[in-house]
Parts: structure tokens; sequence; C-alpha cells
């Protein structure tokens, strides 16, 4: 009877417990609370204030071109909130927020014009809640506060470092692909009818690590959640895996036209066409509309080193294009009028890495929308696509065979 009653108390403690820590909100993620976010002003002065579950380390910075507020946070989960209630008041403009990457949240906030962080606190208590405090200043003054500041706790990683540019291969072993899901976190990528075109892309390249798994090659993915990666980093991870080939996928839209079915580019300085441009131009901006700071430009050494490089790199990926978009118009599947074309996608840009971007169709035709969401033709795509590169493969080992001797 005693053992009984000692179980009831542990049990009866155990259910309080839990009740008194759902009420009190307690989980291991912060989250945003909506009715305690606000943005307002006082005169010239503008006040951010977001209420949070519990108090998380955070950073506010200012960037330049165009002037924006970022603010980075250990994990926030923002779905409880609608950037959209903070947004263009005072001199903050459109607000973005989302995972930027594991463990981290961002919030990017485009501003009105020059403006300085005056306050920048964290009310801890109850009732947390980070309030900043912005002023309008003079725009040299402006120029003069912006910049990313140098942390190794919140800054991505450099690129890695890497040995020797990577080995054509030959045929002795895998074929290494890297598979880049397009857009991610804080950068949703197009959205059309609630889709969104980041989470697309990464339910496509499961699919297609799964059939080129099976058909014997070795896939890295350059990301396998819904977190933001910047472009140079998914160069990065091509080049650190020692890769073979380098597919970025995207399900683009376009706000002009009727463009529908899949569409295969390579890497040209100079568009095949206007609507390629636009594309190109959407894309580059991710980094950007994310917060990161793009200042660095590679320098004209540097430059002449990788376009030399490429004289190599550019014909293969020429023909794995070609290769790759006559297995899907085998495949009996939707292809754009014009199935392999160009464009400026940095992307694209390693100097020893074919590599190849995929627009598996676009979000703005209603047609494509279907068929992305079948799951009868994400399989059939993801074959077709791997039977070409499996054939591509073979005949380019075929030649690298033919160079070495």
């Amino acid at each position: 009877m005693t053992r009984i009653l000692r179980l009831f108390a542990a049990l009866w403690l155990g259910l309080a417990g839990l009740a008194t820590a759902q009420e009190t909100g307690l989980s291991a993620l912060a989250r945003l609370e909506p009715g305690r976010s606000s943005v307002t002003t006082s005169g010239q002065a503008t006040e951010v204030a977001l209420g949070l579950t519990q108090a998380v380390p955070f950073r506010a910075f200012l960037l330049d071109a165009p002037p924006r507020l970022v603010v980075d946070f250990r994990e926030v989960d923002f779905s409880a909130g609608r950037a959209g209630a903070l947004a263009d008041k005072g001199l903050i403009g459109t607000v973005r927020w989302g995972r930027f990457r594991p463990g981290w949240s961002r919030l990017v906030a485009d501003l009105s014009g020059p403006a300085r962080i005056d306050t920048a606190v964290e009310e801890t208590g109850e009732a947390p809640r980070v309030v900043l405090r912005l002023s309008p200043v003079a725009a040299e003054d402006f120029a003069a506060r912006a910049g990313a500041p140098s942390s190794a706790l919140w800054d991505l990683p450099q690129p890695a470092a890497t040995e020797p540019p990577h080995r054509r291969q030959d045929g002795s072993a895998p074929l290494k692909v890297v598979i880049d899901p397009g857009h991610g976190g804080i950068d949703p990528g197009a959205e059309a009818d609630n889709l969104k075109e980041a989470v697309l892309t990464l339910t496509f390249a499961r699919a297609l690590k799964e059939a080129m798994t099976r058909a014997g090659m070795q896939v890295i993915m350059t990301r396998e959640e819904d977190v933001f990666v910047p472009l140079e980093t998914r160069i990065t991870v091509a080049r650190a895996a020692g890769a073979d080939l380098f597919l970025s996928l995207h399900a683009d839209a376009l706000p002009e036209g009727d463009a529908t079915g899949a569409t295969v580019y390579l890497l040209d300085d100079k568009a095949s066409d206007e609507a390629s441009q636009k594309l190109a131009e959407r894309h580059d901006r991710a980094d950007l509309l994310a917060g990161v700071d793009l200042d660095g430009h590679d320098d004209a050494v540097a430059g002449v080193l990788m376009d030399l490089a490429r004289t190599e790199t550019q014909p293969r990926a020429l023909r794995a294009s070609q290769v790759i978009a006559g297995a899907i118009k085998s495949a009996h599947l939707r292809m754009h009028k014009h199935p392999v074309q160009t464009a400026d996608f940095s992307v694209l840009k390693s100097p020893d890495i074919p590599s190849l971007l995929i627009e598996l169709g676009f979000l703005s035709s209603e047609a494509d929308r279907q068929r992305l969401l079948d799951p009868t033709w994400q399989a059939q795509m993801a074959q077709a696509i791997t039977r070409g590169v499996a054939t591509w493969a073979q005949a380019d080992a075929a030649e690298a065979r033919l160079l070495r001797q």
C-alpha cells in the first residue's frame, strides 16, 4: 500500500510540474510573442520591441546599399508572428525573419533612410523582450557606422581551406555530386499559392539524392533542412567535398510572360535572354535580402585565374546540360521551349567544377505548380536527371582517360 501511495504521489508531482511548465511557456526554443511586439515612433525616433518567451543572446547592426537593420538571435521561433505587422512604420520598411543557420535566427528590416542605433537592450525577467531605438542621421554618418561586426561567435565560417584543384573524375571512383536546394530559411525564394520555392526544392532534392545514391553516386547536399545558406558557402561545400558535378535546384517565378517547363542553365556572363537575366538578378539578391554584407569582390588576378580554369570546365558543363536536358525530354517531361540556357548565376562560378542550375519549373505557372507537387512527377524527374548525369559521367570519364594517356 505504501509503494502505491508513493507511486501516486510521484505521478501527481510529475503532472503538476508539466502543467506548470506549460503554463509558463518554458521550452528549449524562444518564441516571438506578437502581442508584446511592436514598432512605435516618438518624434523622429523609432522603437522596435520584440517580445520573447525567454531571453536569448542577440546582436544588432546596420548594413548599407540599401540601408538595413539586422538583428541576430540565438534561435527564435517566429512562426506565431507576421512580419508585415511590424513593417512600414517610422524608419522601418519591409521586415523579414527566419532561420539564418542551424541554431541562429535573423531579422532584417529595410530602413526608410540612414539611421543609427541609439540603444539595443534586452529586458529580462518575467516578460523578456529585445528593444531597439533608432534615429535618423546624415548619409555620411550612417556610412561610417554600417558594416557587420567581426565575431567568431556570430559570423558564418570562412570558406574552408581546400586542397589543390580536384582531379577530374575518370570513372575509377563513385561520381561525387553536390545537390544544392535553392534558397532556404530567411530566404523563401519564389512564392505562389502558399507554396515556397525553398521548401519545394528541398523536397525534390531529397528525392534526387535517393535516386542518385541508388545509382551508385556519392551525394552531398548544401542544406538538409529549411535554413539559409549564403551563395559563397554553397560553392565552398562543393569544393570542400571534391565534387565532380554541382547541381543547383530552383523553381522560380516570372512576373511577366508564361514561362513553363524545366530549364537547364549554365554559366555565362551574358544571359541568353532577358528572362534569364532577371532570374540571375533575383537569385543573386538572396544574400542581400538575408542581410549578408556583400562588400568583398574578386581581384583582377583571381578573376583571370578562374577564367583560365573554366576553359576546361565550361565545355564539360555544356555537355552535361545538353545530356541532362535530353534525358528529361526522353522521359516525356515538360521542358521550356529553350531547354538549355545561359545566365550569370553566382552559384555556378566554381572554376574547376562543372556546375548547372536546373529550374524544375515555374511557380508562376499553374501547370508547373501541379507538377512540382506531384510525387509521381518528382520521381520521374529525379530518375531522368540521374540517368542524364550517369550518361554524361561515363563519356566525361572516357575523355579524361584519353587526355591522361
